[in-house]
C-alpha cells in the first residue's frame, strides 16, 4: 500500500548548521517522524511561490506551529507581545487552508495551524493569553513546554481519537482562540477555559489543536490524519 502524501507547512528563519548561517526553510523533525511512523509520506511546503496550487496533489495537510498571525487579519491592532509575524507565511497558509477546505482534503492544524484555521473562518484571537488566564502555564519559559491536561468534548472526533478523559499534553502558545470561526465546534478546553481543539462541521476530517502533539510520544492525531488521507 502506497503512503499517502502529507504536506507540512514550515518556517523560514535564519538558522545555523554545519558551517553555514543562512535563511532556511525549516521544520522540527518531530513532525516528519510522526507522519512517517503513522504511515504517511511527508512533503515540506515552504511559504514561497503559490503552495495552494499544489493542494490537489496532496492526500492530507498539516499546518505546523510558528509565529503570530498579523492581527490586522482579524481586525485588531497588534498587542505589544505579538511577534514573529511573517506576512509571506500568512499569505501562503491562508491560501492553503482555503484550498484544503474547498477540496475537502484531510487537515490537521497544530498550534499556529489552529489559529490560521480559526481566523480564515472569521474568528479572532486572544493576542496574549496571560492577560486572559492570569498566568504563563501555556508557555512557561522560552523553549520550555508547559505540561497540562486538556479535556475533549464527549462525542467529538477529538474525543474519539484521544479518549474522553483529560489528557496531559505539551503546550507552547501565548495566543489562543477568542471568537470562534464560522462552522467550527470547540472540542477540547484546558482547565482555565482556553480553547484547545476545534473541528469543522461537515468536513470529513478538519481538526486543529492548540497544543503540540509532535513534541511528545502522542501519535494518535497523526495516525487519524493518515487514515483519513489514504487514497
Amino acid at each position: 500500500m502506497s503512503r499517502p502524501v502529507i504536506g507540512i507547512t514550515c518556517y523560514v528563519e535564519p538558522a545555523r548548521f554545519t558551517v553555514w548561517e543562512t535563511t532556511t526553510a525549516l521544520l522540527p523533525y518531530d513532525y516528519v517522524d510522526h507522519v512517517v511512523r503513522a504511515g504517511g509520506q511527508p512533503v515540506i511546503l515552504p511559504p514561497a511561490g503559490e503552495p495552494a496550487t499544489v493542494a490537489g496533489r496532496l492526500d492530507g495537510l498539516i499546518l505546523a506551529g510558528g509565529g503570530d498571525i498579523d492581527p490586522a487579519r482579524y481586525g485588531r491592532a497588534p498587542h505589544e507581545q505579538t511577534g514573529y509575524v511573517r506576512d509571506f507565511r500568512d499569505d501562503a497558509e491562508f491560501g492553503l487552508v482555503a484550498a484544503a477546505l474547498e477540496l475537502r482534503i484531510p487537515f490537521l492544524g497544530i498550534c499556529r495551524g489552529l489559529q490560521v484555521l480559526n481566523v480564515a473562518l472569521g474568528g479572532s484571537l486572544h493576542q496574549h493569553l496571560p492577560d486572559v488566564v492570569g498566568d504563563r502555564a501555556h508557555a512557561p519559559a522560552p523553549g520550555l513546554f508547559g505540561r497540562m491536561p486538556v479535556r475533549p468534548v464527549p462525542g467529538s472526533l477529538t474525543a474519539e481519537i484521544l479518549g474522553a478523559d483529560p489528557t496531559e499534553v505539551a503546550h507552547y502558545h501565548h495566543q489562543a482562540v477568542d471568537e470562534v470561526g464560522t462552522g467550527l465546534a470547540v472540542t477540547a478546553r484546558a482547565a482555565d477555559g482556553t480553547v484547545e481543539a476545534v473541528e469543522l462541521e461537515g468536513h470529513p476530517f478538519a481538526l486543529a489543536v492548540q497544543w503540540h502533539p509532535e513534541a511528545s510520544g502522542e501519535s494518535a492525531l497523526f495516525e487519524a490524519l493518515v487514515r483519513h488521507a489514504r487514497p
